[in-house]
C-alpha cells in the first residue's frame, strides 16, 4: 500500500475514533465497533495499528503536537507573562471544546479499561502543561521585574486545575457548558488575584 494511502487510512481510523468517543461516552469502543465505523476490517485496522492502545496513542501524540506546537507559538509571539498564562488556557480549553471526543481522553474517561500507560501519559501532559505555566510564572519575576502574589508553583497549580475542572464539567454536562464559556471574566479574577 502506498505510504500517503496509508497516512489517510490512519488518519481516517483515528478520526473514526474521535468520533465514536464524542457519541458513545460511557461505552467501551471496540475494534470491531471501530472497524464496522471505519467500513474496513479488524484485521485491516491491525495492519495500521498493533493494537487498540496504539490507536489512542496516536490520539495523545495528536493531543501533545497540537497543543506543545501552538504553545511554542504563543512563547514566541507573547512576552507579558500574564497574556501567555490566559493564551496558553484558552488555547486547552479551546482545544478541548473543539474535540469533544479527544477531551474524553483528556480527563481519562476514555481511557478505563485500557492499559495504565496511557493514563500515565495524560498524567504526563498535564504536568508537562503545568510545568511551562510555571515556567512562564518564574521568567514573570526575572523578565518582569513583577512580583506575583503567591508562589508560582501554586499559580500554576491553580491554573491548571482550573483547566481540568472545566474539562471535566463540559464531559459530565454531555459537551453542552462550553469550556470557554465566561472565559474572559474568570481570566480577569485569576489576573486580579494572582498577578500583582
Amino acid at each position: 500500500m502506498p505510504a500517503a494511502k496509508r497516512t489517510n487510512r490512519r488518519a481516517q481510523i483515528l478520526q473514526a475514533l474521535a468520533g465514536m468517543l464524542e457519541t458513545s461516552p460511557g461505552q467501551r469502543i471496540t475494534t470491531a465497533k471501530l472497524a464496522e465505523k471505519v467500513g474496513v476490517s479488524e484485521a485491516a485496522l491491525y495492519r495500521h495499528f498493533p493494537s487498540k492502545a496504539r490507536m489512542f496513542e496516536g490520539l495523545i501524540e495528536f493531543i501533545e503536537e497540537t497543543l506543545f506546537s501552538r504553545i511554542n507559538k504563543i512563547m514566541n509571539e507573547e512576552k507579558d507573562s500574564a497574556a501567555r498564562c490566559q493564551l496558553i488556557l484558552h488555547l486547552i480549553l479551546g482545544f478541548a471544546e473543539k474535540n469533544p471526543g479527544i477531551t474524553r481522553i483528556l480527563n481519562g474517561d476514555a481511557l478505563m479499561g485500557e492499559q495504565e500507560r496511557l493514563r500515565l501519559r495524560i498524567a504526563k501532559l498535564f504536568e508537562r502543561l503545568e510545568t511551562q505555566l510555571k515556567q512562564v510564572l518564574r521568567e514573570r519575576r526575572l523578565r518582569e521585574g513583577k512580583d506575583l502574589a503567591a508562589d508560582e508553583g501554586l499559580i500554576a497549580n491553580t491554573l491548571i486545575c482550573f483547566t481540568d475542572g472545566r474539562i471535566n464539567q463540559f464531559i459530565r454536562s454531555g459537551f453542552q457548558r462550553k469550556p470557554t464559556e465566561h472565559f474572559n471574566e474568570q481570566w480577569a479574577c485569576f489576573k486580579q488575584s494572582f498577578f500583582l
